[in-house]
């Protein structure tokens, strides 16, 4: 059985540029699509409507990372014809599909989907930024993307100039407990993947874990803090 829930918030921005929607199809079929419009471009909510809107209606459930990845380039292609001189919109975009047994994913910018297993973190995507670079050449620790001076440089998004490469793939899901979570910026800088793993396991549901997880936040962010997003996914394989 598969359960879900979500929430989007404007934090202390005049303007809530993240996106977030979750489709059911039934039958453990559900499709996560989470974006963040760039601050700094305009219309970055605007972008991350697109994109939402763009993977939810093509979207239907049969979908392979190839088919993710067309997704997310219609996406691209589509706000790219809506860029103005003065509006350069641009979002990242998170995309998770559970159906059947199997989990398939696509993702640009630093937008980031968790999975855990049996209440234990066993995957995440890596930020297409400047400070996840910093990371793997071994000049900062993991933790320190969080508040690093290049955090807000984003080298891969949805409205860039030229192609745009998309990170995807797919795993076929062990029996047992798993739990997914789709989060902006604006939530996971937050929150440490020590405690979304901590909260997971007292959690009783998806919207219980997100709540949870939520009261670390509120408890850590500035009064300026940025719009925050996130989805969680819980689906056990017999």
């Amino acid at each position: 059985m598969t359960s879900y829930s979500s929430y989007t918030d404007i934090g202390g921005r005049p303007c809530n540029e993240d996106s977030v929607r979750i489709k059911d199809l039934g039958s453990d079929r559900v499709c996560v699509i989470l974006a963040d419009g760039l601050g700094g471009h305009g219309g970055g909510d605007v972008a991350s409507k697109i994109a939402v809107d763009t993977v939810s209606s093509g979207w239907n459930a049969n979908t392979t990372p190839a088919e993710l990845t067309d997704l997310a380039l219609k996406v691209h292609r589509r706000v790219l014809e809506l860029q103005t001189p003065a509006c350069q919109m641009k979002s990242t975009l998170a995309v998770l599909s559970v159906d059947s047994g199997r989990m398939d994913y696509a993702y640009v910018g630093d937008s980031r989907i968790y999975h855990f297993y049996n209440g234990k973190l066993i995957f995440q995507t890596k930020d297409h930024s400047a400070s996840q670079i910093a990371v793997m050449l071994g000049q900062i620790t993991p933790d320190q993307i969080r508040f690093h001076e290049d955090r807000s440089r984003i080298f891969r998004a949805i409205g860039q100039d030229g192609e745009l490469s998309i990170d995807a793939d797919e795993e076929i899901l062990e029996p047992g407990k798993h739990a997914f979570l789709l989060c902006s910026d604006g939530f996971w800088e937050y929150v440490y993947e020590n405690e979304m793993e901590r909260e997971l396991k007292a959690a009783s549901s998806p919207e219980d874990w997100i709540a949870k997880m939520r009261k670390i936040h509120a408890s850590r962010v500035p009064k300026d803090n940025d719009n925050n997003t996130a989805a969680a996914v819980w689906t056990e394989i017999a």
